[in-house]
């Protein structure tokens, strides 16, 4: 079990090493507590034979856990081979709740929820990437140095919704991801998820899609996973009425690559997960959104239905992140509106969802 690094204070007890007759060790710089490292030039003193046992040395990181991420069979594996989960949160669109991803809330994120993994959702439409390019490829990559300095992964994705064909943003997602694989090929953190929810066409067309920008990616960054989109709404076509068959017998053509599932507890029943089942087993399955409300991340929570889902993913090994990290006025966003950019991001600024989602993404991961 590996719990995670947090920021450290450092103390010295002079009082106690002057009543053994110990020198006394020179307090640390401010860098050295800022960045958690001990000045080379400073040595530690010879403790008494009733001193406190020293302090176990800081846990790893996810990053540092884990390394590397790759496909092996149908579940995610770390470097050393072995099977992982990651657990986290999805930011909201970043057209609209930039100042809810900020050094505070990541802090909180990354060392009081425990989280391993934030995805960036950058919306493609909706006063989007299509209105400045530049500017939300340049706050992706903001968001990746920031996530990639606490240790956690980074999802970075292409949130195309409406339009529902991902073909229709085709020569976007090329430029977009061309730039984000060129500029962070050398990180071991980053996920790439090219199609959020493709919807109303068919699954031939998608995985057409999909076979034109995992190349795009691959010229860059050659080692990263990659999440596909599924039909009707990342639902594996559920919502269409369709099942997972249609991904299990025709696969994208491509290698170290999962496929997207989506619920929102509230809406989607015993059918959707039986189907997450079922697909879990033949495939490799990664749910990229999810919320305890309606589809549309509002109204009455269902902790009990989102609880069995979970359950399912903890057996199966199904890494998940949750939607919202934000202060939206809707049940499924996490804060109180007037969180972001306040600076304080405790749990009295939590809504009930976001203590429950939090108390779930706490718990020790099995490294």
């Amino acid at each position: 079990m590996v719990l995670r690094r947090a920021p450290i204070i450092v103390a010295v007890a002079t009082a106690a090493l002057l009543a053994t007759g110990a020198s006394v060790v020179p307090t640390l710089a401010a860098t050295a507590v800022a960045t958690h490292e001990t000045p080379t030039a400073a040595r530690p003193a010879v403790a008494p034979a009733d001193a406190e046992p020293a302090p176990a040395p800081e846990a790893a990181t996810p990053v540092e856990a884990n390394g590397q991420l790759s496909v092996c069979g149908v579940r995610l594996c770390n470097e050393q081979g072995k099977q992982i989960q990651l657990r986290g949160m999805s930011t909201h669109g970043t057209q609209w709740y930039s100042q809810c991803v900020d050094d505070a809330s990541l802090d909180t994120l990354a060392y009081d929820w425990n989280a391993d993994v934030m995805r960036i959702s950058t919306y493609v439409q909706e006063d989007g990437y299509e209105t400045d390019p530049a500017r939300f490829t340049a706050l992706v990559n903001q968001y990746i140095d920031m996530l990639t300095e606490r240790g956690l992964y980074a999802i970075v994705d292409w949130h195309m919704l409406d339009p529902g064909d991902p073909n229709f943003n085709l020569e976007r997602a090329k430029t977009f991801f061309t730039a984000i694989a060129e500029r962070n090929n050398g990180r071991n953190n980053i996920i790439y998820e090219v199609a959020n929810e493709p919807n109303g066409v068919s699954w031939q067309t998608i995985k057409g899609y999909h076979e034109q920008i995992v190349p795009v990616v691959r010229a860059k960054d050659p080692d990263a996973v990659i999440l596909l989109g599924t039909r009707a709404w990342s639902s594996l076509g559920v919502s269409d009425g369709a099942s997972e068959a249609e991904v299990v017998n025709n696969p994208v053509n491509a290698s170290n690559v999962m496929y997207t599932f989506h619920f929102y507890a509230a809406s989607h029943d015993q059918e959707y997960l039986d189907t997450l089942s079922r697909a879990a087993d033949q495939i490799p399955m990664f749910i990229t959104e999810f919320g305890t409300q309606d589809y549309a991340g509002e109204g009455a929570n269902d902790f009990a239905m989102a609880q069995r889902y979970l359950d399912l993913a903890a057996q199966k090994k199904i890494s998940w992140v949750n939607w919202n990290f934000s202060d939206d006025h809707r049940s499924g966003a996490v804060f109180t509106e007037g969180t972001c950019g306040s600076g304080s991001y405790g749990t009295d600024r939590l809504k009930e969802a976001g203590t429950w989602i939090r108390d779930r993404i706490r718990t020790a991961d099995d490294f």
